[in-house]
C-alpha cells in the first residue's frame, strides 16, 4: 500500500473512531459533521471524500464495527482446530456474543440496527476495500464441509437475523433469561435452521 492510500485509510479510520465516541458519548442526535472531524483532526472537505451527511457514516460504521466482529471472531477461529462446519458457525456466534457481553455501548450501538441490509455490501462490494472479507470465508468454510447445503446466502441471513434480534434482550436486561442460560436454545434453534437448509 503506497503513502497516500495508507494516509487516505487512516484518515477514513479516525472518522470512524471520532464518529463511534461521540454517537456513544454525546448521542447521534446531539452529534454533528464538524464535532466529528474536529476529533477526528481533519478537514471538513476530507469528511465528504469519504461520507455523504452524518446518517451515511452512521450507517457505514455500524456496517464497520460490526464486519470487525466478524472479522476478528474469523481470525480467532483460524487459530482453533475446529473444522466441522457447524462447529464453525457456533465458535463465531460465541465469540462475537462473548465481545458484545463484554461492550455494552458496543452492542447498544449496533444491536438495534444489526440486519443484513446494513452490512451485505461490505460482505459482498465492499470487502476489500475494508479488508473484511467475512462472506468469502463463510463460503470457503461451507465448501469445506460434508454437508451440502441449498441457498447459503439466505442461511447466513437467518442465523444473522435470529442472533440479532433475539440476544439483545439477554445480554442487556437478563430478559426473558440471561444470555448463559440462553445459548443452548439458541445453538439449538441454529441447528435446525441449518438442518432446514441442509440438502
Amino acid at each position: 500500500m503506497g503513502k497516500l492510500e495508507l494516509n487516505k485509510k487512516q484518515k477514513k479510520a479516525a472518522l470512524y473512531n471520532a464518529a463511534y465516541d461521540l454517537f456513544i458519548s454525546k448521542g447521534f442526535a446531539k452529534t454533528t459533521i464538524s464535532d466529528i472531524v474536529e476529533k477526528a483532526g481533519v478537514a471538513k472537505g476530507t469528511f465528504y471524500l469519504y461520507f455523504r451527511d452524518k446518517y451515511d457514516i452512521h450507517d457505514k460504521l455500524i456496517a464497520h464495527k460490526t464486519a470487525e466482529l466478524f472479522y476478528q471472531s474469523q481470525k480467532a477461529l483460524e487459530h482453533t482446530n475446529c473444522t466441522d462446519f457447524k462447529e464453525q458457525i457456533y465458535f463465531v456466534i460465541q465469540f462475537i456474543l462473548d465481545e458484545l457481553e463484554k461492550n455494552t455501548a458496543l452492542l447498544l450501538f449496533i444491536s438495534k440496527n444489526l440486519s443484513w441490509g446494513v452490512f451485505r455490501g461490505l460482505f459482498h462490494q465492499e470487502a476489500s476495500e475494508e479488508g473484511y472479507p467475512f462472506y468469502r470465508s463463510y463460503l470457503n468454510f461451507l465448501s469445506k464441509s460434508s454437508k451440502t447445503y441449498q441457498n447459503p446466502e439466505v442461511m447466513l441471513f437467518t442465523i444473522i437475523e435470529l442472533v440479532g434480534s433475539t440476544c439483545h434482550s439477554c445480554i442487556l436486561y437478563d430478559q426473558p433469561i440471561p444470555i448463559s442460560e440462553y445459548k443452548p436454545y439458541l445453538y439449538k434453534a441454529i441447528s435446525g435452521i441449518m438442518d432446514s437448509f441442509s440438502s
